[in-house]
Order: structure tokens, then sequence, then C-alpha cells
């Protein structure tokens, strides 16, 4: 009896060690973390919560399909799911004429206040954006090489060890949006300035780039430090074991890695605000968004 009853503590242990492994992995799924030893502790969960790919899938052509939108008005986006107002009582969003590149309006997100204090395993991030659920549209998510092109006004000051997020790229359709990449903002080493960056590639929790700019590099392509309207451009595939990602800065590559793990199809993104938790002010805009199937990067 003691035998086995040591056993089953044992195994007990590695389950719960398991499920917490993979609670992590799903909350920190979006957090920016330049720390190695982080990134290589969410491998684990990271794999194990990839989503499941169709035959249907992986062999879908591409259609040309584009979608496009300069936030003119908030029925553009009521197929898709939308972050409350007042999200965390520290932030609001929604179509705003005070600052636009065309048409009459944009979208605007605010942070109000500094996100609650939360436990490790609780994801106490910044939101305000709409979703594009590419899923819910007639022809479903985008396949092979996707491009994306929008235009942010960011105003915020995204100190050290802190993360601001312009995009989230998604390959599961679910709402736990399992296997994601996302362009990024945040300075790398600190004390530097802020660079744009890929996160979540190769796999979940990494930041292991064939090419990045940074404070380190012989041209390095920082973020501007004052508010104006910047141009972000992504080129990406999602193919289970030969996927890739590219972003561009006012059409200097800035960021590129490897993608693995993903299903050979984009099925939801989101753009606006997504953003670290301790930040307690700033705002920013984003217009005139495109996404394309594409047969190669147009850059």
């Amino acid at each position: 009896m003691g035998v086995v009853s040591q056993s089953r503590t044992y195994k007990y242990k590695i389950l719960f060690i398991f499920l917490i492994l993979i609670q992590c992995q799903r909350i920190t799924q979006f957090h920016d973390s330049n720390n190695s030893n982080d990134r290589n502790l969410f491998i684990l969960g990271a794999i194990l919560s990839q989503p499941s790919c169709s035959d249907s899938d992986l062999t879908r052509q591409q259609s040309g399909r584009i979608y496009q939108t300069s936030f003119e008005s908030v029925s553009e986006f009521s197929q898709f799911y939308s972050v409350p107002q007042n999200y965390q009582n520290a932030t609001t969003h929604g179509i705003s004429n005070e600052l636009f590149r065309s048409g009459a309006a944009s979208h605007k997100a605010d942070i109000y206040a500094k996100g609650p204090d939360c436990l490790p395993w609780v994801n106490c991030n910044h939101r305000g954006y709409p979703t594009i659920q590419l899923h819910k549209t007639a022809q479903g998510g985008f396949s092979g090489t996707v491009f994306a092109e929008f235009y942010v006004y960011l105003n915020m000051t995204v100190a050290d060890k802190q993360w601001f997020s312009f995009a989230t790229f998604s390959a599961d359709k679910s709402d736990s949006w399992d296997r994601v990449v996302l362009v990024n903002l945040g300075n790398l080493n600190t004390g530097t300035p802020n660079f744009v960056h890929l996160m979540h590639a190769p796999y979940q929790g990494q930041s292991n780039w064939s090419f990045q700019t940074s404070s380190r590099a012989s041209s390095p392509v920082p973020f501007p430090s004052s508010p104006q309207w910047v141009k972000i451009s992504t080129c990406l595939n999602l193919h289970p074991s030969n996927g890739f990602a590219k972003v561009w800065q006012n059409d200097i590559l800035v960021s590129e890695a490897q993608v693995r793990g993903g299903c050979n199809v984009l099925q939801q993104a989101h753009f606006g605000l997504y953003a670290y938790p301790g930040i307690s002010t700033g705002s920013v805009f984003n217009e005139d968004l495109l996404i394309q199937e594409v047969s190669v990067c147009p850059k």
C-alpha cells in the first residue's frame, strides 16, 4: 500500500506541475518576456497547447482575399468580438474623429489607470480593441502567406521592462487564441530606445530572431520617441513546420523570425491597445488596415 500511495502522490505532483505549466503558458502567451529562462520554461506548455490542424487547413488554397478597414464605423466589426469598454476600469476604446489619415475617423484606445495587481497566473494586461475574426467571414481564415499593413500613432511612454503590442495574429479560431505571433514594442536592452520586434517566434514564449534591429545593430532603427504616424507592415506564414514572420517599420525591415506550430491559416487578429498592465496612461490610434493573401511577401 505504501508503494502504491507514493506512486499516486508522485503522479498527482507531476499532473499538478503539468497543469501549472500549461496555465502559465496560456496566461503569459501575450507577455513580452526577453528572459531566455522564461522563454524556455514555457516551451513545453506552448507545444502542448498548439491548435490541432485539419487536413483542409493544411491543403487550403489561396483565393486572393483582402480585408480592409480605415476604422470609420463600429458597425464594421459587429460580427466580431470587441473588448468591453472600461476594461478592468483602466482602458477604453472606440471610433474617433480626433485624429485620422484617411476618411473621417480612426480607432482610438486609451489607458487611464494602471491595471490591477494580479497573481502570476492571471492575465491583467491592458486591452482595448475590436478583433478581426476572419474565421467568421464567409470564406473563413486567410491561407498561406498573409501580408498585413496598418498605421499607428502611439502617444505613450513604454519604460524599461514594459511592452506594448501593436498586433496579435493567431492560428487558432477558438476563444483561447492558442498559438499567436505578436508585433511588440520594447527596449530589448535596459536603458535603450524602444524597438519593434516579433514575439512568440519560432515557438510560443520565444523571441529568437533571425534578424532584429536593436541598439547593438550597426544601423539601428528605433521606434520614434515623439508621437507620429508610423507604418507597420507584417508578412507571415503560419505553416506548422516551415512558417515565418517579417516586420517592417516605415518600409525598413526591423524583425524577422521562423514560426512553427501553426496550421497554415490566419484565423483571427487584433490591432489597437494591448499592453503591460503597469502602464498608467497613454493612447494609440490605428488607421488604414489591410490584410491580404499573397503568393510572396511584397517587400
